[in-house]
């Protein structure tokens, strides 16, 4: 699903489509199977919610598990789809998925490994001074 596109992202395709909720989803049983492969160290027991920090577009967010998300999709809270470029959902885009030392660096900016909110931040250059 996904494959090594840098020293911090994997890079893959993912249909992306609306949801009502606050948090951006995919489906339950493949984000631990990813969140294993991809963020899981293999020291002792380990958390497998860990929410995944993945790109589209501009804009990165965590991305939480859930049961009734279709497989091979990501759903995105109406805000944030609202400020990309998909049309007429489901559309299959290119997602980047962050590896781990990137998404905890990513995750750190709105509150840490743990972060609930699914609000994106911005890649765009920030004005001088900030």
């Amino acid at each position: 699903m996904f494959e090594v596109f840098s020293r911090g992202y994997y890079l893959g395709r993912l249909y992306v489509t609306p949801t009502d909720g606050h948090r951006a989803l995919m489906h339950s049983e493949q984000h631990e199977r990813i969140n294993e492969a991809v963020y899981a160290t293999g020291d002792g027991l380990e958390r497998l919610d860990t929410p995944l920090v993945m790109k589209l577009e501009t804009s990165h967010f965590p991305v939480h598990g859930a049961d009734d998300v279709p497989t091979n999709t990501l759903a995105l809270p109406e805000p944030m789809l609202e400020d990309t470029d998909v049309r007429n959902p489901p559309s299959l885009r290119e997602v980047f998925l962050a590896r781990r030392e990137r998404a905890r660096q990513l995750l750190s900016f709105v509150g840490g490994w743990e972060a609930d909110d699914a609000t994106p931040f911005d890649d765009s250059p920030s004005p001088a001074g900030t």
